[in-house]
Order: C-alpha cells, then sequence, then structure tokens
C-alpha cells in the first residue's frame, strides 16, 4: 500500500507540474493571439489565472503525501524548496511584488516534474522504517 501511494502521488505531481508548464507556456500565445484579434481585454482573464492557483494545490497535496514516504531528505528539502519557488513565482505574477522573467516559473514547476520522477524511479520504501532516514 505504500509503494501504491507514493507512486500515485509522484505520478499526480509529475502530471500536475507537466500541465501547470504546458499552461504556463501557452499563456503567452493564447493571450497574444487574442490581444491581435481583439483590442480590449488583454490582460489575463481571472478564471486563467486561477488554473495557477488549482495546480499549486495539487502539487502541493502531491508533495506532501511523497515527502511523507521519501526515502531521501535532500528530495524533501529539494521538492518543497522548488514548490515555495513556484508559489512565490505564481503570486509574484498576480500581484507584481517584484520584477521577475517570466521564465523564472519554469524553474521550480521543471524542478518539481524531475524530482518526483526521480523519487519514483529510485525512492522505493517497501515498509514505513525505510523512510525515516
Amino acid at each position: 500500500m505504500l509503494n501504491r501511494l507514493t507512486l500515485n502521488t509522484d505520478i499526480l505531481g509529475a502530471g500536475a507540474s507537466t500541465l501547470c508548464l504546458i499552461h504556463c507556456a501557452a499563456t503567452p500565445f493564447l493571450f497574444v493571439a487574442k490581444a491581435c484579434s481583439v483590442t480590449c481585454c488583454s490582460d489575463t482573464p481571472a478564471w486563467w489565472q486561477t488554473v495557477d492557483y488549482f495546480f499549486i494545490v495539487v502539487s502541493f497535496t502531491a508533495i506532501y503525501f511523497t515527502t511523507k514516504h521519501a526515502t531521501k531528505n535532500w528530495l524533501r528539502l529539494a521538492l518543497w524548496s522548488s514548490w515555495t519557488l513556484l508559489l512565490f513565482a505564481i503570486v509574484n505574477e498576480t500581484f507584481q511584488v517584484i520584477l521577475l522573467s517570466e521564465l523564472f516559473i519554469y524553474v521550480p514547476a521543471i524542478a518539481i516534474v524531475v524530482l518526483h520522477l526521480y523519487n519514483l524511479k529510485y525512492c522505493k520504501c517497501a515498509d514505513d522504517t525505510c523512510c525515516t532516514n
């Protein structure tokens, strides 16, 4: 059961982060096309920005359950650090707290995908005792 839970949250986390990357990559193209065809409403609609927060919630859930059973402490730290950077990038994009490159959001999103895939492949617990180191 433990391996299955870890497997599912790693797949969920990698999948959600991949969809987040696609969402982030598609945004400029969708709204440039819209701005060129319609002169009003060139800003990102609120419903589109809520998708960002949906991905944050899903990735939080996946990382929470993955890190509960991760076999490596550095992986836990890397996943939570990446998630924190992703949250910061999304909140910053909404409120424009500091000027960041649009490419900044890709770094933590890609890191989350890679870390979940690494955990899926190399960090498997047979029982609860291996997950404590």
